[in-house]
């Protein structure tokens, strides 16, 4: 009788260990999969899924169990208005928890570091509140791009990357060579 339950045991600790492939894949594929245990998020980290800190977005916090939408907006709102994270001390901070909290997901989030003053460092500028000299220093922006991102404000801010190449009729290789520059 022991060693059959000493198999059960196994067994259980393995499914634990090495969930199903489809969950393997889940992680792996699907960027909007939502962590649902701490042990999907040690299995996530072993299979090489990071999240940095600095360059994070909304869906990417809300992969991470106990998130809720508006600490993802938070951390995503700090990180783009120029907030450096250095460690999980200050992602606490930050959210106002305990770091207790934060603990479990230290093994998914990275910490890397961007040089500001570079010259490889994407800046990424707001077409709502950009002057059109801000605009001309994104490659592939002439002046008439510039000047027409800024007069098109006037119907109102641009929501999103989809809403600006609509409203000035870009072209779909244009818009893509401005979606690292932009930000909304």
């Amino acid at each position: 009788m022991a060693f059959l339950d000493w198999i059960s045991t196994a067994q259980s600790r393995l499914k634990a260990i090495a969930p199903y492939p489809s969950l393997r894949s889940q992680i792996l594929n699907n960027p909007y999969y939502r962590f649902q245990t701490l042990e999907e998020v040690e299995l996530a980290a072993s299979l090489g899924v990071k999240i940095d800190a600095n360059q994070a977005g909304v869906d990417d916090w809300l992969r991470l169990p106990g998130l809720s939408i508006h600490q993802a907006r938070t951390l995503t709102e700090l990180a783009q208005s120029g907030v450096q994270f250095h460690c999980l001390e200050d992602l606490a901070a930050a959210l106002g928890i305990p770091i207790q909290r934060l603990k479990p997901l230290e093994p998914v989030i990275q910490f890397c570091y961007y040089d500001g003053s570079s010259v490889y460092t994407i800046k990424p500028v707001n077409p709502n509140t950009a002057t059109v000299e801000m605009l001309l220093r994104i490659p592939r922006v002439d002046l008439y791009l510039a000047r027409a991102i800024v007069e098109n404000r006037i119907q109102g801010p641009y929501r999103n990357l989809i809403h600006l190449q609509r409203r000035l009729s870009l072209p779909g290789e244009l818009t893509a060579d401005l979606m690292h520059y932009l930000k909304f």
